[in-house]
């Protein structure tokens, strides 16, 4: 079985599969982030759509809507997996509202991108073990795999049509997932070229911290131990900027900045409608090793 394969859930509400994909075309300047999620015990899917175009429009949608199948397709978004742990085709079809600072509007949006994955797929669990591995993260999707890779061709927005040619990650996990668990979640993916990229995750429970991800340099994915990440917020409470320290597992350390670009808030709300928690997406540009990059700087910071 591999790692893209559905997985048997267990038996808790709140347990999901979950399929995300980011991209940057640094040419058209257009950034898209994208999720489908399947929920069996709610018999529900979950899914978002966002564009962050470059005039600071934000395009996109987000719905829940009833599980009927366990297809990877939902509000005409399509994700198809082509050939496991490598390639991916990614469609939709259908109206999206935009905003332009205060003024919003309904465009019809259609795009068909090809994902192809450049290095080996990461199993976060090369970074952690036992029993941190275990029970830190059980709340927030106990199993993770990450990818990055390239990403071409067409979006249609409903004003341009472009010919998209981007770097960008995917990420699968599976298990349980409560928007409302962490204290804070920093997730980071950036690409400097098809040689050259880092992912990140660093969890903050109220039981402790967990840090994991890769760096892949000279062909390899190199699993880190542990991160430092130095972030700066506007007063209004989203991130602003990041400096991130990342130290391999076996000893060597490389050192990051982050400068953000633009940003979609998704806020998360308990049963009760009480928002306790808010993600930013954040389109950002890094530095790393003197090379400049982009990718995104996913920030969920509880409120309550």
């Amino acid at each position: 079985m591999t790692s893209d394969q559905l997985h048997q859930p267990d038996k808790q509400p709140e347990w999901n599969e979950s399929f995300y994909f980011n991209l940057y075309d640094k040419n058209k300047d257009v950034c898209a982030l994208m999720r489908i999620a399947l929920k069996p015990n709610r018999k529900q899917k979950d899914v978002f759509c966002f564009f962050l175009l470059p005039d600071g429009t934000v395009a996109g949608i987000r719905d829940d809507v009833p599980m009927l199948d366990d297809k990877l397709e939902a509000k005409g978004l399509n994700f198809e997996c082509v050939e496991e742990e490598r390639v991916w085709n990614l469609t939709y079809k259908g109206n999206m509202p935009s905003f332009t600072g205060r003024k919003a509007r309904q465009s019809y949006v259609e795009f068909s991108f090809k994902f192809e994955g450049i290095n080996k797929i990461f199993d976060y669990r090369e970074c952690v073990k036992g029993t941190q591995s275990e029970k830190i993260p059980e709340a927030v999707a106990s199993e993770h795999m990450e990818q990055f890779g390239r990403l071409r061709g067409k979006l249609s927005t409903g004003i341009s049509e472009l010919e998209i040619n981007a770097l960008g990650e995917r990420d699968h996990s599976w298990g349980v997932r409560d928007w409302n668990a962490p204290k804070l979640w920093i997730w980071l993916t950036a690409q400097f070229g098809e040689d050259c990229a880092f992912n990140l995750t660093k969890l903050v429970m109220d039981s402790g911290e967990i840090d994991a991800g890769f760096v892949y340099l000279d062909g390899r994915n190199r699993a880190i131990g542990k991160a430092s990440v130095q972030t700066d917020y506007y007063t209004s409470g989203g991130p602003k900027g990041l400096r991130v320290t990342l130290f391999e597992k076996w000893g060597a350390w490389h050192a990051a900045t982050g400068n953000i670009t633009r940003t979609a808030e998704l806020p998360f709300a308990t049963g009760d409608g009480r928002a306790v928690s808010v993600m930013y997406e954040n389109l950002t540009k890094y530095s790393f090793k003197g090379r400049p990059g982009y990718g995104v700087a996913e920030y969920l910071i509880r409120k309550t």
